[in-house]
């Protein structure tokens, strides 16, 4: 492999070909490999490692780059991908193939391509002696597309010294570019996410032959319950970072997006309205059911599980909302609850976020917004770290980008991954990518 920041093509085919699907049941094959390979890469340029285990194969990997000054920033990726269905993709998941100028494969977006910017980057300036601005702490992550407990959770509960020094964040789900005209392009930047309530909801009934009415039917009862959940409308809830988001659009000429999603579906925030227009709203989406064992018996029980996402502000209105929609007739738990996060989208690191996209794109605009998901920085916002999503791509105009995420099919364009590698560079740096100082050839 040669280096320079074509590189991070290679890097990022190599991490899809590890498969390291996490099933949320404590199978599959673990992040292991991929952590051991991120190790190798760090190690080739002269950066320890250190592998973490909460279980075996469930790998976390933390590095340090010394800096020039200021307080450390922690650059972080999360090394698993949700499953492939093998069968409904046009070309294996995990081949990491390149076809059209695009790179094909599970995690090209989420977020096997952030993993390879940083790698990149980050041999770049070691190769060109080239210190950071600031101390960076490089966290490659366990068990993100569950529920953190493997991964960022689990470090900051247990290795805290590790990251204990770091004020600021950087991750996945932001510095992604739309066009919004032929004359302007922009990124949005992650400053907000949602919070997570994964719930179970339990309808209790009346056991017996299923030959006879049944008015206390559990799974009739948690039907509805059910069905009013999934066709509530929830009221639009701005925040400050969301409210700034619609503004800022609306100068810039896009359309409104805190108005009818289905509006948006042939404009051109197309690519992206199913993520803007959710993180202007609670959503409460039924993805599970359990019920009966025969075709002949009606269930005493049934049960159904409920991912909820609340807006930052909002989480005991969203939480006694569901309750009343679910009906006293169902039992509502929560499971897992995430708090909302947000980080200050005036701070010095975001414009200097800025700077770097400009210089790679003159002309571009920067817009902070809310994310619809929460990632790996909310466990760190917990410890008082202030969470960016910045993996920069440069997107081509109708790249559907947030269907990429945990969908068939899922690519990332060859051209934005060289794009993201330099302007990541430029921000931990300070640097021109086209600097070369003086050194010896590669050999």
């Amino acid at each position: 492999m040669g280096s320079g920041f074509e590189e991070v093509v290679e890097i990022c085919r190599d991490l899809i070909r590890i498969d390291s699907s996490n099933y949320g049941d404590g199978s599959g094959p673990g992040e292991r490999a991929a952590a051991e390979y991120v190790a190798t890469k760090l190690a080739e340029v002269g950066i320890e490692s250190t592998l973490l285990e909460p279980e075996a194969r469930r790998t976390n990997l933390v590095a340090r780059v010394p800096g020039r000054a200021g307080p450390a920033l922690l650059v972080h990726g999360h090394l698993d991908v949700v499953p492939a269905d093998r069968e409904l993709w046009a070309v294996d998941p995990f081949a990491g193939e390149v076809i059209d100028g695009f790179l094909w494969g599970r995690g090209s977006i989420d977020m096997k391509h952030m993993v390879a910017m940083i790698l990149t980057a980050t041999r770049e300036m070691q190769r060109r002696s080239v210190q950071p601005q600031r101390e960076l702490v490089l966290a490659f992550l366990a068990d993100e597309e569950n529920a953190f407990t493997l991964g960022s959770r689990w470090l900051v509960n247990n290795h805290r010294d590790l990251i204990a020094d770091c004020t600021e964040a950087i991750s996945e789900v932001g510095g992604f570019s739309v066009q919004i005209r032929p004359d302007q392009r922009i990124y949005l930047l992650e400053s907000e996410r949602k919070g997570v309530a994964w719930l179970r909801l339990t309808a209790r009934g009346t056991a017996g032959h299923g030959s006879i009415t049944n008015p206390r039917n559990s799974i009739g009862i948690l039907s509805a319950a059910v069905a009013r959940i999934a066709g509530h409308q929830w009221p639009l809830r701005l925040t400050d970072v969301s409210g700034q988001m619609t503004e800022s659009l609306a100068k810039l000429g896009a359309p409104d997006v805190s108005g009818d999603p289905e509006a948006l579906q042939d404009s051109v925030l197309a690519p992206v309205a199913g993520m803007l227009t959710s993180s202007l709203r609670h959503v409460a989406n039924p993805t599970v059911l359990k019920a009966g064992r025969s075709l002949n018996v009606v269930p005493g029980s049934a049960e159904a599980y409920v991912d909820g996402r609340f807006v930052p502000g909002y989480q005991e209105e969203f939480l006694e909302e569901l309750a009343f929609l679910a009906g006293p007739d169902v039992a509502m738990d929560v499971l897992d609850l995430t708090a909302a996060d947000q980080a200050d989208p005036g701070a010095s690191l975001v414009a200097s976020m800025q700077a770097s996209l400009a210089a790679e794109d003159p002309g571009c605009k920067v817009v902070p917004y809310t994310s619809s998901a929460s990632t790996d920085n909310a466990s760190f916002a917990d410890i008082g770290i202030q969470g960016y999503g910045f993996a920069p791509l440069k997107l081509p105009p109708g790249y559907s980008f947030s269907s990429m995420f945990h969908g068939t099919d899922e690519r990332v364009p060859v051209e934005a991954l060289i794009f993201g590698a330099r302007v990541l560079y430029r921000l931990l740096t300070g640097e021109e990518p086209s600097f070369t100082p003086d050194r010896p050839p590669d050999t």
